[in-house]
């Protein structure tokens, strides 16, 4: 027996994708009611694709539409001017607005993979909030809602807290972000009926404001208070404890064109055995009773279950097509031991090679490791090779007669990282 009344919040339970909620029991039972619900979630153009971090939230909206309600992409080119405070320890760097603009049409992109956009009930659609933000007359706004909102409260917030308990510095720029999130909220809800805001669970306090700020300025037909919703999706984190989204090497995109679907597959097949259950919910549309089976499975079978991730959570990110191209790439780098179709590509003029280059500066330059020093580490305690065959001397030259039949280099740094030279 479910849970729940409604599809959509019995999905996001049982899929471990729903942390709090304002007032669940009566957005169910709304979310179970004939029509849809319109709600959103907003995403900042802070760079130009969204990372890993940000697959929750995509995920959720995605759910929101298949259970039949309408999901909204609240682009923030406008908050995107000042910066969200919520969980960091230093005020972001401001972009110009060419920067943001730039960002966001980058961003769009990514949404078309997960949902669908048209003119339906259901539809996904897309709004960016400098269309009501740039034009705001200061003292008006002050006026008109400065008083729905009190410092007291706004300290309470863990966005806030957190920052002032580790005595970083909050500007007044970013104190207003929380202020500002919340009229987005008030403008989707009179302008589009949005009445619920989605997100992760560091935009609690974000979405609080905003819930509240409609419940004290707005009134239904029948002269009651109007009902707005928030909820928010857990943190998650690695079990290592490193924040979803950031490796070693830095931010997993969602772009390919800052990562490739080769990369971002061979991220989920390398999943550390105690997140495989964790994310085969949150990041797939397996049926539950399949992700049962394969939680179970023990040993180098596990290594299966890890390949259906990174095949189902690329196939959703970059296309079918795509994701057994990716695969098929894997196989051929580490079964087959051959240069795989997808793997990254550095060139190198045939001149250079002509007169050989120093394989621990090729390592370097080709952005396997981060530094020459780190390259003659890496060789010296036997993690770098090419062509499969390991490298003994970090001052021996790669020339022209390592290339493959197919005309390229396979540099390898341990067992993970790859990387084809190619002659121009």
């Amino acid at each position: 027996m479910k849970a729940y009344k409604s599809e959509f919040i019995n999905r996001i339970s049982e899929r471990s994708l729903l942390n709090q909620c304002t007032d669940l029991l009566s957005l169910d039972k709304l979310a179970a009611k004939p029509g849809e619900i319109i709600a959103y979630i907003g995403f900042d153009c802070t760079a130009k694709s969204l990372h890993v971090g940000s697959l929750l939230s995509i995920m959720l909206l995605r759910h929101l539409q298949q259970s039949g309600h309408k999901p909204i992409i609240l682009l923030g080119n406008g908050t995107s001017k000042i910066g969200d405070p919520s969980g960091k320890d230093e005020s972001r760097q401001l972009l110009s607005e060419s920067d943001i603009n730039q960002n966001m049409n980058s961003i769009k992109n990514i949404f078309k993979n997960y949902l669908q956009f048209g003119p339906g009930p259901t539809d996904a659609s897309i709004v960016t909030n400098a269309d009501w933000l740039n034009d705001l007359n200061y003292i008006k706004f002050l006026r008109d809602f400065g008083t729905c909102f009190t410092i007291n409260r706004m300290l309470t917030f863990d966005s806030v807290k957190s920052r002032l308990d580790r005595e970083q510095p909050l500007s007044f720029l970013e104190f207003n972000y929380m202020v500002l999130q919340a009229y987005d909220f008030y403008r989707l809800y009179n302008d589009k009926g949005c009445v619920l805001q989605m997100g992760g669970s560091d935009q609690w306090g974000n979405i609080i404001n905003g819930v509240e700020l409609i419940r004290r300025t707005q009134y239904s037909l029948s002269g009651e208070k109007s009902n707005a919703w928030g909820l928010t999706t857990p943190l998650l984190t690695s079990s290592s404890g490193r924040k979803m989204g950031k490796t070693v090497k830095g931010a997993i995109w969602l772009n390919r064109d800052m990562l490739s679907p080769y990369d971002y597959w061979q991220f989920w097949r390398n999943t550390a055995d105690s997140d495989l259950s964790r994310y085969l919910k949150l990041f797939t549309e397996l049926p539950l009773d399949e992700i049962s089976r394969l939680e179970k499975l023990s040993g180098a079978e596990i290594n299966d279950a890890k390949k259906i991730l990174a095949d189902e959570t690329t196939k959703l990110c970059h296309g079918e097509k795509t994701a057994l191209g990716a695969r098929h790439t894997s196989e051929q780098t580490f079964e087959q031991k051959q240069a795989g179709e997808q793997l990254r590509v550095f060139n190198v003029p045939r001149s250079d090679l002509e007169t050989g280059i120093l394989v621990f500066q090729l390592f370097h330059n080709s952005g396997l490791v981060e530094s020459n020093s780190e390259a003659r580490r890496l060789i010296k305690g036997g993690g770098g090779r090419v062509n499969d065959d390991p490298v003994d001397n970090e001052t021996s030259r790669v020339s022209i007669t390592d290339l493959n039949a197919n005309g390229t280099i396979k540099l390898s740094a341990g067992k993970k990282r790859h990387v084809l030279i190619r002659v121009v």
